[in-house]
């Protein structure tokens, strides 16, 4: 099969670069897993109840993990993803020799520093790549050091940040066509790339390179996105946006509903959080545009826009309709104008006073 990514130089090149966490005793760091874990069962009764979606598949208990495991569990993702595919593509050829060996080795150290930075800044993260129905994972060292710079009530804001990660648990586990929708978009978007093998994982190459000198280079104005996608592309980037829009804003949307019940700081902690997301010096800005880290962040806010659109006009039951099936996911354009969703999905409503 050929060689794409070295991932043994990727986890390891990961591991190296990984900056060390914040300053806790080990007894303080064994409190703040047991409490992580306590507070992760706690937020997923909020969640089923504020949402009326219950899980129909057994859930994976939460891994609470530090900066490296975060980098290695999500190594081991990728793998399960890039491996077959990079095997379909090259049509199961043997390794090119030299050239291709070092190409790999290069690959492996750009995404080990991708991840490397990345396992610094990640919360929390549902990860479904890596086995059926996927796990819920908190990146511990993150979530202290972030409540730190905050000057927030560290419970207040672990539990803050539960109820947003299980939300994303219950998306997958209550609703059981979830997982394969995503991971069959995502395999149709690299299907609709396909122009002859070693051009597109030429591009792929391109774009883990790209992003890796950015972190070296805050003046590139390349995105990812631009470099990997092709015009036939479109339709099912479109179909993953829409989806990961609701998915971020389902969250937003829950634990600011949740959030006020059960969190006396909550209202502190949301401003200080979003005044962390909107700053940023030009280096850190112009990693986010190249990751895409920008999208997500208005996903989040268009995302949370749509969901309270829509609950406030057919209520939470009539909201979860969305996940009936793919068929009643919000379009991309109807996450602008949830009353064009309802429309489609509900039927023509009556006019308000009327």
């Amino acid at each position: 099969m050929a060689q794409f990514v070295d991932w043994d130089l990727a986890a390891a090149t990961a591991g190296a670069l990984s900056k060390s966490g914040p300053a806790v005793s080990y007894d303080d760091a064994m409190q703040v897993v047991s409490e992580l874990r306590a507070l992760t069962d706690e937020a997923a009764g909020h969640v089923t109840a504020y949402t009326g979606l219950a899980p129909q598949v057994e859930v994976p208990p939460v891994r609470v993990v530090d900066r490296k495991d975060w980098a290695a569990v999500n190594i081991g993702g990728l793998k399960q993803v890039i491996i077959p595919l990079v095997s379909r593509l090259s049509g199961d050829k043997q390794p090119g020799g030299l050239a291709d060996a070092i190409g790999s080795r290069v690959t492996g150290v750009q995404a080990g520093t991708i991840l490397a930075y990345l396992s610094g800044r990640v919360l929390g993260q549902y990860e479904v790549f890596s086995g059926n129905p996927g796990q819920l994972l908190l990146n511990a060292p993150n979530i202290v050091e972030v409540e730190r710079k905050l000057g927030a009530d560290p419970r207040d804001f672990r539990l803050w940040v539960c109820l947003h990660e299980v939300t994303h648990r219950v998306q997958f586990t209550a609703v059981p066509w979830m997982r394969g929708y995503f991971l069959g978009e995502v395999q149709a978007f690299v299907d609709a790339s396909q122009s002859g093998g070693e051009h597109i994982l030429e591009r792929l190459r391109r774009g883990v390179a790209t992003m890796s000198d950015a972190l070296r280079d805050p003046e590139s104005r390349a995105s990812v996105i631009d470099i990997v996608q092709t015009p036939a592309q479109k339709a099912v980037l479109d179909r993953l946006t829409a989806l990961m829009t609701l998915l971020e804003g389902h969250a937003e949307f829950v634990m600011d509903g949740v959030g006020p019940e059960v969190i006396p700081s909550v209202e502190s902690i949301r401003s200080k959080f979003n005044r962390r997301r909107e700053s940023g010096n030009p280096l850190e800005k112009a990693i986010r545009r190249l990751l895409g880290i920008e999208v997500k962040m208005r996903q989040y806010a268009e995302g949370r826009k749509f969901v309270h659109g829509v609950v406030e006009r057919v209520g939470m039951e009539g909201f979860n309709k969305v996940f009936d099936s793919p068929l009643t996911l919000p379009r991309l354009d109807e996450l602008g104008d949830p009353d064009a969703w309802v429309a489609r999905v509900h039927g023509p409503q009556p006019a308000i006073g009327g």
